[in-house]
């Protein structure tokens, strides 16, 4: 089942352009930043909503450098 998910993730942010992409990057940041806020006022129900946010972090950076090195236009 996750593992679905990260493909059709992965499929998603890899059709975006960058600009799109940096956009998504900051929703992301965004989420992690009320996640951390949530985890210390009253805790989480899923501690693994971080680490899930923080992996979509990284692919998101990934996919962006991929499509630098590519030459890619925003």
């Amino acid at each position: 089942m996750w593992d679905r998910e990260r493909r059709k993730f992965l499929e998603d942010i890899r059709k975006k352009s960058i600009k799109e992409l940096e956009e998504l990057l900051d929703e992301l940041k965004l989420e992690l930043t009320r996640l951390r806020f949530k985890k210390q006022v009253q805790g989480l129900e899923n501690p693994m909503e971080m680490r899930k946010v923080k992996r979509n972090i990284a692919r998101v950076l990934t996919v962006i450098r991929e499509k630098q090195l590519r030459g890619e236009e925003q």
